[in-house]
């Protein structure tokens, strides 16, 4: 079952190395300076707040699934726990 779990977070790994692959080349094209970095954390939101605060972002961009009500509540959410955690705004998109 460890290998199964193994190839799996390679799996993620790969994917998100080819999803900010395409990022950093849509900004290059279109002359905006673009910075990626890939890493693991227990929290994300920590992380997310650490690597904004220790790059000197102005700013956080993040994506909203929408998510409300009782699953909201259930399955929390890194975006909301970033905009009550940080004093960086946070532009969220849906």
């Amino acid at each position: 079952m460890s290998d199964a779990f193994a190839e799996h977070a390679e799996q993620i790994k790969r994917h998100a190395a080819a999803v900010l692959s395409h990022v950093a080349e849509a900004a290059k094209a279109a002359g905006v300076t673009c910075d990626t970095l890939q890493m693991e954390h227990d929290h994300p939101y920590k992380a997310i707040i650490a690597t904004a605060v220790d790059k000197g972002c102005d700013v956080i961009v993040m994506a909203s699934h929408g998510r409300g009500g009782l699953s909201a509540i259930l399955l929390g959410s890194t975006t909301n726990k970033v905009l009550t955690h940080t004093n960086i705004p946070v532009l969220v998109c849906r």
